[in-house]
Formats: C-alpha cells, structure tokens, sequence
C-alpha cells in the first residue's frame, strides 16, 4: 500500500522539475527574510537568481548545527514569529537547545509524511498505534502522533517510560504497532518476556522504530522478542523530525519524501558530493518548510543513496540505513570504532542480550575498550571455565572486527541501565 501514489511513484523528471521550483522558492524566501543566510550568500556572491535548477543546489552555502545555536532562539526563523504555531528543540544535553519553528503548513507537512512513513511500513487506518516517543519538545511523540492520526489510525499517546503500563496496555487496547526507539523496543520485549507474555499471541505485527543507529543484527532480535516486523524510520528535528524517510516492506534501505526535503550525500573531508552508492555524511535542505527552511544542512549522519526504483513500487530515493554519526565515532589507539560495528557483532552472538555498554578510559599512555554486556540466562554459569570460554568466544569475534584488543566483562542480569528513550552505548572517561 502506497499512501501518497502521485509524489511516491512519480517519475525522475517530475520529481526534478518540483524540487527545481520548490528549491528557488526557499532560497528566495530565506534570503529576504533570514540575515544569516542572507550574509552567507553575499559573502559566496550568490543571488537567488543564480539557482535556475534543482542541480544548483552545489552552489548553495552549508548549514552546520552550530548555525542553529549560533542564532538562539528565533535567529533562523523565515516567518513572522505570529505565523509559529509550534515549537521543538532537541534533545542536546550541552549548550543551548536547537528551536524548530513550525507554521501551520509546516505541522500539516509533518502529518502528511509520518502518515506515508506507517503506511510504508504497512500500517492501515484499521491499525491500534501505540505511540511510546517522548512528548514534548522532542519531535518524536508528537510526530508519530499526528501522522498516525492522519492515516486514521487509532492513536495511543502513552509516551515514553512506565514499561509495566505499555505492556498492560498493550494487551488491554491491542496495539498493532509500537513506535519508539529500538533500544526500548529491546526492553518492552525482555520485560514482557519476564513477565510470561506470549509475545506471539499479542495482536503486534509492525516495530516503526528510529532516533538512535541500530543494526539489521538488532532489527533481527527484535522481531524476534515480538514477533513483529520491525521498521526504520528515519529524521531529526532540524530538518523536521520523523518522517523524512522510512523503510519500506522491501527492507532495502529507507524513501525519504523528497518533495519536501532533497538530499545529498558529501565527501565530508572535501564537502564534494559523491556517487550514489558511495558512503558519506547525509546532507539535507527543506524546500517546502515556512517557519524554519534549512539549505544543505549537514546531518553528521553517515550514509548512502540510490536513485533506483524499488520493488516496492516507490521511484523515490532511497537512502541506506544510518549505521552511525561522524560524531559517534571513537578513535582508540588510531583505529576508527563506531558502536553499532560492536552491535552488529554482539548481536550475531546467541550468548549476548541486547544489553550492553561499551566503556572506553586510558592506562597511562594506553586506550582500553571495555565491554560490559549481560549474557542470556541459559548461557549463565557458575562454572569458571564456561564464562571464560563465552567471554574468549566474544573477545575474539569482536576484535576479528575492529582490529584492536577488548576486554569483554559479562555482568550480571539487570545491570546495564535500560533505555526508555535514545540508548547511551558509551561511557568515555579519557580527557581528552
């Protein structure tokens, strides 16, 4: 099922000429009513009569996240302050918060492509969807909330937190869809397992999980914990929020709904844009956003993108899951790690749960990864010999991996915090 057919199946040229006339809107817009980008194009020499077609976007200046905190709280808005009808920040636990204007067109957009987001990943008017984002400033409750509401959907507006509520809730309302992030997915499953919950009996058939990476390793566990096929969905407040792309049953990368927002993927070294198929940092610019239009945003999120029509009927461009953010990546001892290469492999390991954290500190002159991880219970044993052989069997798929020494340290059920809204994977206690 396709909800939008006109924008999701249009041809290459179509969807070109629409971003041609949508881009040429925004840059005109933001140049006469933001100072910020105003300057920024003086200073490069550019004039929204220089952008005559969708492929100069190149010409356009980047937006990074500290142009958002640099112009706190309204610097960025392109309507009038009256015009806003709603706002977001982000979730950034330093420095001042990013604030997101949204018009009402804006909150009417955000609808429309969270509805064709669930109905991507299969969900119908008929669909119980129960809604276990954070309200609030963060764009996640809200956002899931609005579009399954637009879909027709029944909405069950439970927020994050209070497990044994969703899971009572769960079975008394007979949700079919579960929103929320992967790694609270992870712990609705282990908690109702815990509590005797036949998962497979529960009317749940559809995950649309998103706001941290994850692994198609931890896709698997967790459509397994549930019974359920699990969905990525992806986007950031900045830009919008969820919704600017979702897997579809195909589960061959995510359509992100470019009539609204063009993509582009970059060398971050050389800021050039690369090949599709060709890894490198998502940058995004808004072409029908009011409040706050962002050109060429940089995500700091690593992907990739293909022009090819999918089998699901959908010609829009898809891009690859996002596996981690330059920003997530840890240099130790001058080897690249990003936490989800660890997931992948913890997660092919029948011993290990999805529980786990990875902590990184330095001896004298020397880095140490740690990984503190709990085992499954049926792989629990007082035997010295049998938690060495579990823990050497890790050590050694994990640094076959990376290519550096670890020190994997099973721990005791309950340990690991649980998550009941983005996961911290990583404790960091080098200062540096």
């Amino acid at each position: 099922m396709i909800w939008n057919e006109t924008t999701e199946c249009m041809s290459r040229d179509q969807m070109h000429h629409i971003q041609t006339q949508r881009l040429k809107e925004t840059v005109s817009r933001v140049y006469q009513n933001v100072e910020f980008y105003r300057k920024k194009m003086q200073a490069m020499g550019i004039e929204p009569g220089d952008i005559k077609d969708a492929d100069d976007i190149v010409k356009l200046p980047f937006t990074v996240k500290k142009d958002l905190r640099d112009n706190y709280p309204y610097g960025l808005l392109s309507a009038h302050r009256s015009e806003i009808v709603r706002l977001h920040a982000s979730s950034g636990t330093t420095g001042k918060p990013i604030v997101i204007g949204l018009t009402r067109k804006d909150v009417n957009i955000f609808a429309e492509i969270v509805a064709r987001a669930i109905c991507s990943a299969g969900g119908t008017r008929d669909d119980i969807v129960q809604v276990a984002y954070g309200y609030g400033l963060f764009t996640g409750g809200l956002g899931l909330h609005y579009g399954a509401e637009n879909l027709g959907a029944t909405v069950v507006p439970i927020s994050g937190g209070n497990t044994a509520k969703q899971m009572t809730l769960m079975q008394d309302f007979g949700a079919t869809i579960l929103a929320c992030t992967p790694s609270y997915a992870a712990h609705i499953a282990e908690s109702l397992h815990a509590a005797g919950v036949d998962t497979e009996k529960l009317p749940l058939r559809i995950g649309i999980f998103g706001a941290e990476p994850w692994s198609e390793e931890m896709r698997h566990r967790i459509e397994e914990g549930l019974h359920i096929e699990a969905h990525d969905i992806y986007g950031l407040s900045e830009v919008m929020g969820p919704g600017v792309a979702c897997s579809c049953s195909m589960h061959d990368g995510l359509h992100i709904a470019e009539d609204h927002f063009m993509p582009e993927v970059i060398d971050p070294d050389t800021l050039e844009p690369v090949k599709d198929g060709t890894m490198g940092e998502l940058v995004f610019t808004t072409i029908t956003k009011e409040g706050m239009p962002l050109l060429r945003y940089r995500t700091r999120d690593l992907s990739s993108l293909t022009h090819e029509k999918c089998e699901c009927g959908r010609t829009n461009v898809r891009m690859s899951k996002i596996m981690a953010r330059s920003d997530d990546m840890l240099i130790i001892r001058g080897v690249n790690v990003f936490p989800s290469q660890v997931e992948s492999v913890l997660m092919n390991i029948p011993e290990a749960t999805t529980n786990y954290m990875l902590i990184v500190d330095r001896k004298g002159t020397m880095d140490t990864l740690e990984i503190q991880l709990e085992l499954n219970e049926e792989y629990m044993s007082d035997e010295i010999s049998e938690i060495n052989r579990v823990r050497n069997n890790i050590k050694q798929k994990v640094e076959s991996v990376l290519g550096i020494s670890v020190i994997i340290n099973p721990v005791e059920r309950k340990t690991i915090e649980r998550s009941e809204g983005k996961a911290r994977r990583v404790i960091d206690r080098r200062k540096i």
